[in-house]
């Protein structure tokens, strides 16, 4: 398939899950078990579509690389086993390890604890040329903390600044940090990964199940799972203070990993096709250099 067709094709499927306004929006309004136009059985059509996405990803990231001018970031959020790690893997995997970087942010160290929580994110933002990844985010702090307001007492803030209007701040806060990036050329596309309660559960019990997958398993897991609907509020809230046109939020259905894949590597193939990437052009003098090299190769 040409690479214009797929591009056309990742436009098409990515937008029916892009989020680019917080006005009305409802995370009910996405289903978790949606496939699109692909049957609910149709994993072979998937694979096929996924492998041409790869292919088409690669390509597009050369361009990325060897044009070095824009950065594209990409930002992962999820409640646990929604399948965010094998996203990253199964999407990315084409793509030349030279011009890819993955960050996976755990809870803050006392010196990231000590700055503001932009700073660690901010010192991990892709340079030109390059995609960066981010497994969780500067957003868990409009997400974890607000379900657990004790990690405040953590962060050792000040207690004037800590107030009922802080979230919407927060939001405020990284839109202008997006929009700065944006600026600079740095492109965002942002990820919630949708996860019904079933089939986390049908996940986690997997995880028990399975001694290769035992090491994934934790108890804290199923502590968090007590606070979802909690959890939710708190993602619908984000997603909705900031969903813009310029660093988007794309509602991804995650009930099954293989159209997850394929609405990621969609998303991932339309936006770095909106930055137009060209292989630098070769001025008069660098040919003559080239003619050179050739000559004395084939004397």
């Amino acid at each position: 398939m040409k690479l214009n067709d797929v591009i056309d094709r990742s436009h098409a499927l990515s937008r029916a899950y892009r989020v680019t306004s917080g006005r009305n929006f409802r995370l009910k309004d996405f289903e978790p078990d949606d496939t699109g136009k692909f049957d609910r059985e149709d994993k072979p059509r998937a694979q096929e579509a996924l492998v041409t996405g790869r292919q088409a990803l690669a390509e597009l990231q050369d361009r990325l690389y060897a044009q070095d001018q824009w950065a594209l970031l990409l930002v992962f959020q999820a409640i646990d086993a929604a399948g965010k790690d094998s996203a990253i893997k199964h999407v990315m995997s084409g793509v030349n390890p030279q011009g890819c970087q993955v960050h996976s942010f755990k809870g803050p160290s006392s010196e990231e604890i000590d700055h503001d929580y932009l700073w660690r994110s901010m010192k991990a933002m892709p340079e030109r040329g390059r995609i960066g990844i981010f497994n969780r985010s500067y957003y868990e702090e409009l997400v974890v903390v607000r379900v657990h307001p004790e990690l405040f007492a953590k962060q050792k803030l000040p207690r004037r600044v800590v107030h009922k209007g802080i979230w919407k701040e927060r939001a405020e806060d990284i839109c202008n940090m997006e929009r700065y990036l944006g600026h600079n050329g740095t492109i965002i596309r942002k990820f919630f990964l949708q996860v019904s309660k079933k089939e986390q559960r049908k996940r986690f019990l997997e995880r028990l199940d399975k001694p290769s997958k035992n090491w994934k398993f934790s108890a804290a897991d199923l502590h968090e799972r007590d606070y979802w609907g909690a959890y939710m509020n708190a993602f619908e809230d984000a997603i909705a203070r900031t969903a813009t046109k310029e660093a988007p939020w794309y509602v991804v259905p995650a009930d099954h990993k293989w159209f997850t894949r394929i609405v990621v590597a969609a998303t991932v193939i339309d936006a770095l096709a909106s930055l137009d990437l060209k292989y630098p052009k070769v001025d008069k003098a660098q040919r003559r250099e080239l003619a050179a090299a050739r000559k004395l190769l084939s004397s």
